[in-house]
Order: structure tokens, then C-alpha cells, then sequence
């Protein structure tokens, strides 16, 4: 795959020794870009992951393949009723037919990880039952074993690599994986969301039967619907959805901003409508989680994108990314305004998820890298404006999510300033009060005693310190070539011996060498040394 797709512009920047080609036809594009598609699908349900992953990250992969790789199949043939009614017996400890009184043999869905089957329980309960393909999980761990080492061995040997972080990526996606495969985690998931969702009557999630969840076998609530993408026009005069569809917005960014909860797999095929107008989310496998800090940053910074703020979005990303060594800060800061300005003045709707990505790919050029979850914040608010065009295609999504962000805001502040956050602050200040005599104390004793020491952590990662080896590693191999020169030279006398070109053998081997060494020495020096750039700065500085 590497080989094949090395000068694609798949993970951009991804360089593997040859230069890239010139841009091809749209066309061309297209046609590479379905072909790679297709050959991950091949490769197994590890690969198939990795692209749905992959089309979540505008940094990583060109915009001409972001479509290409959203449409990624995560599907398969179904596996033999003989062997699903065995892995049952297997997980349950007794035959399916004492838990269950009716299967249907045809399932409901055939993924690369599972297969989705409805039943029957002997009390009448009709569910949903979520059974691990056989022999998937050993399978996949090989695969993110792979995938590991390559991300590692890219990020030692390439500049995207270490621009990029791969193998932090790989790792992060390995956990969600793993992850995935254990169905009482997804069982929690479906808990917890459905606690996250009392308040909002006009969501449903299916409860998990938890006496019959194991690491591979998930049962729960069944519930019928149609899936969103497939609402004709028809079914939606007869149902009043716009209420719905708004309850959904703002419940998915309760979910971000206020419990912390990333769907890591939105797309509208987990969304279904009811027959009593309801919407019900299905499939959360996948979920990554948000600590509180970055909740808050990502607030501020979406609620200043929708707001127009260009700067203050920059500030936040770059609170939130890490600067690169090349980072260009007034480039930044200027191609992150364009992009929020160019959104607040549009007179047509914008698509609040399409600018979250495009800001991550101009923050990624101008050398900041982001986290993660920004793009799966991205993401996942473009796949909710697709099921509202499905759901009401004339609700304004952009009001309806300014307006609950104000009120997330307002609730925010109001719980900072509630008597147990303020009691909570007074404790800290009390305490950085009564401590900080003895730690002045205890400074100004190290001070007189001679005694107190800096420690500067990172030296030996930092640009400094490679310098200095540089200039080691040229002070040697000159010392070696002054000793080759001088020793040839001494040798130019001998007599004896045998002779090349006239002139000992020996002698001249090792002038050829002195030579060698001191012109890669020189091309190196005159191709690699750069002089520092002089620091520009504004008046305001």
C-alpha cells in the first residue's frame, strides 16, 4: 500500500523518497482516491476503521480524498447461522434457545466487526442482538500492531512523521478499537447516553439487556425506524420533525461541551426516525471523551467561530494545538481570520462543520498541529447538518447553535459563581496564603546556602543540543581527515611496499579517503547550514 500510493498525496507531506507528482485531473484524482478506498477495504476491518478515521482528519489527507474515504463500506457477508448460533452458546454458556425464542436467521446488518440480528426473548421482549464476527478480534489486534509500527518507524524517519505525531494518532486509535470490540463498553455508552438524554423527550437510546452482554455479544432494546437518509419528502409533511431535529442539535453539544462525550463515529446511518416522530441514536461503539479543560477551550472556540471572532478562534487553537518548529505565527493568525470572516459574511449557509475542518488544515499548513478531537468536533457537526437537511432542510443551523452555546455559556458562569465553586476558591487561596511564607522561606535558605539548583527539562531533546552534536560530530570528522592528510603524507616516503600510480599504495588510499571525507563535509556544511532569520517584530511589540 505504501509502495503503491507513495506519490498520491495520501497523508500529506508523507514523503517515502520520491518526489510528488504534479497535480493530476480531477478525474485522475477521483478514480486514485476510489482505488485506495477499495484496497483498504480488502486489507480487513482494521484497514476499513482506519479510513473511516482518516476522513476525519483534514491535516492528514488531501480535501480530494476526504469524500472518497467518508464513503468507505464497513460491510461484509454475513457469517454462517451455524457459526453465530455457536459463538452465542459460547458467550451465554447455555444454547441460544433457552435465551432466545426466535432468531432471525437473515441479519438486520453485516459489518466487518459484527452482525446485527433481530429476536425474540421468552418474555416477549423484542431485541436487538449484536454478536462479534468469529475469530475478528485476533485479526484486528495484528492489524493495529502493524499499523503501529509503521506510525512508528514514520515518525523517526519522516518530516510528516514528526510534524504529525502518526504514532500518538495510531495509539489513540488503537484504544477506540479495542475499545469497540468489548460490547459492555458500548453497553455502558448506550447507559450513559441514555441518562445524558432524559431531558431532551423526543430522543431515544436503546437500553442494553445487561444480563446478556459479554466482551462479544450485545443485546438490546429493539427499536424500529427508518434510517434518516431515506425520509421521503412525503414522510416528512406527515411528521413535524423540526422539533426533533432541534433537540438532537443541541443534545450532541451537550454531549461535547457539558458531559465531555465525542461521538467518534457520527454518520447519518446511526440516526433512525420512528413512527411516533421520535429520533433514535444507535451504534456507540465508538466514543472518545473530552477532560473538562478542553471542553472549555473548545466552547470558547467554536462559539468565537460562529460569533465571527477570527482571532480569538486562533488564540484558542493555538491553546489547544502545539507549535511546530516552523510555526508562522502572523500567517496564521491571518489565513484562521479569513476563514471566520469569509464564514460570518456569507450570505448563503455555510456548513459550521466544513469551517471546523478547514481551520485544522490551515492551522496544520501554517505549522500547528492539532488535537485530535477538533477534527472529530468537525466531523461530527457535518454529519449532524446532513441529517438535519434530511430531517428539516429548512432549519438554521447556524442560529440554533449559537443560541444554545449562549445558554451553555450562561449555565457555565452561573455554576462558577455558585457558593460551592466559590467556597472551593476561597479553600485555594487560604491555602497558597498560608503556604507561601515557608516557601519563601525555604527559597531564600537555598539562595544563602548556595544551594538552589534550575533544572531545565527537554535540553536534551532541544534544537540546542543537536546543534552542538552537529558541530561535534564536523570538529571530529575534521580531526580524522587532518590525521588521514597528514599520516598519507608521511607514508609518500616509504620505499617499500606496493606502489599505485607510482606512489605507495597505502598512501594513496588514504588521500582518496581524507579527500572524500573533507568534500561530503563541505557539500554538507554549504547544503544543510542556514543562517538564522532576522526576528521581525511590530510596533505593538
Amino acid at each position: 500500500m505504501l509502495a503503491r500510493y507513495r506519490k498520491a498525496g495520501i497523508l500529506t507531506g508523507f514523503d517515502l523518497g520520491d518526489a510528488q507528482e504534479e497535480d493530476a485531473a480531477d478525474g485522475d484524482t477521483d478514480a486514485l482516491a476510489e482505488r485506495f478506498v477499495a484496497d483498504l477495504e480488502a486489507m480487513g476491518p482494521a484497514f476499513v476503521k482506519l479510513g473511516q478515521a482518516l476522513s476525519t482528519r483534514p491535516d492528514l489527507v488531501p480535501a480530494s480524498w476526504i469524500a472518497a474515504l467518508e464513503r468507505t463500506q464497513d460491510d461484509a457477508t454475513p457469517a454462517p447461522v451455524g457459526d453465530i448460533e455457536a459463538l452465542l452458546e459460547h458467550e451465554l454458556g447455555v444454547r441460544a434457545g433457552k435465551v432466545f425464542a426466535q432468531i432471525d436467521p437473515e441479519p438486520m446488518a453485516a459489518a466487518s466487526l459484527a452482525q446485527v440480528h433481530r429476536a425474540v426473548l421468552h418474555d416477549g421482549r423484542v431485541v436487538a442482538l449484536k454478536i462479534q464476527r468469529p475469530d475478528v478480534a485476533g485479526s484486528v489486534r495484528t492489524d493495529l500492531d502493524v499499523l503501529a509500527s509503521l506510525a512508528g518507524t514514520a515518525d523517526a524517519l519522516t518530516d510528516a512523521g514528526r510534524r504529525l505525531r502518526l504514532a500518538d494518532w495510531i495509539a489513540e486509535f488503537r484504544k477506540t478499537m479495542l475499545d469497540e470490540l468489548d460490547y459492555r463498553t458500548e453497553g455502558e455508552n448506550l447507559d450513559r447516553f441514555g441518562r445524558h438524554l432524559a431531558g431532551y423527550p423526543l430522543l431515544r437510546v436503546p437500553r442494553p439487556v445487561w444480563d446478556y452482554v459479554t466482551p462479544r455479544l450485545l443485546v438490546m432494546e429493539w427499536i424500529h425506524g427508518i434510517n434518516v437518509t431515506r425520509i421521503s419528502g412525503l414522510r416528512r409533511t406527515e411528521l413535524d420533525t423540526a422539533p426533533a431535529t432541534s433537540q438532537l442539535l443541541c443534545a450532541y453539544l451537550d454531549q461535547v461541551f457539558v458531559h465531555g462525550d465525542i461521538h467518534a463515529d457520527p454518520h447519518p446511518g446511526n440516526v433512525l426516525l420512528c413512527d411516533d416522530g421520535r429520533i433514535a441514536l444507535i451504534d456507540l461503539g465508538m466514543v472518545a471523551s473530552l477532560p473538562p479543560r478542553q471542553r472549555e477551550r473548545l466552547l470558547k472556540l467554536v462559539f468565537a467561530a460562529v460569533d465571527g471572532r477570527g482571532e480569538d478562534v486562533a488564540r484558542e487553537l493555538v491553546a489547544l494545538g502545539t507549535r511546530l518548529e516552523d510555526f508562522d505565527e502572523s500567517a496564521y493568525v491571518r489565513e484562521i481570520s479569513q476563514v471566520v470572516a469569509r464564514y460570518a459574511s456569507a450570505t448563503r449557509r455555510q456548513s459550521e462543520g466544513r469551517m471546523v475542518l478547514d481551520l485544522v488544515r490551515r492551522a496544520t499548513e501554517c505549522g500547528l498541529r492539532s488535537p485530535p478531537e477538533i477534527s472529530l468536533l468537525g466531523k461530527t457537526l457535518l454529519n449532524l447538518e446532513r441529517v438535519v437537511d434530511a430531517l428539516s432542510p429548512d432549519m438554521d443551523v447556524k442560529a440554533e447553535i449559537e443560541a444554545h452555546l449562549q445558554s451553555l455559556l450562561r449555565d457555565r458562569l452561573r455554576k462558577s459563581l455558585s457558593p460551592a465553586n466559590l467556597a472551593a476558591e476561597a479553600m485555594e487561596l487560604q491555602e497558597l496564603v498560608r503556604e507561601a511564607p515557608r516557601k519563601l522561606s525555604d527559597t531564600l535558605s537555598l539562595l544563602a546556602a548556595n544551594r538552589l539548583q534550575v533544572r531545565l527539562a527537554g535540553l536534551d531533546d532541544s534544537r540546542l543540543m543537536e546543534n552542538i552534536q552537529k558541530v561535534a560530530n564536523r570538529i571530529a570528522s575534521a580531526v580524522v581527515i587532518a590525521a588521514l592528510l597528514l599520516s598519507s603524507t608521511q607514508l609518500m616516503r616509504m620505499e617499500a611496499g606496493p606502489r599505485l600510480l607510482g606512489y605507495p599504495a597505502l598512501a594513496v588510499v588514504m588521500f582518496v579517503i581524507a579527500a572524500v571525507l573533507g568534500v561530503t563535509l563541505v557539500v554538507s556544511a554549504m547544503r544543510h547550514d542556514r543562517r538564522a532569520r532576522p526576528v521581525e517584530r511590530s510596533g505593538a511589540d
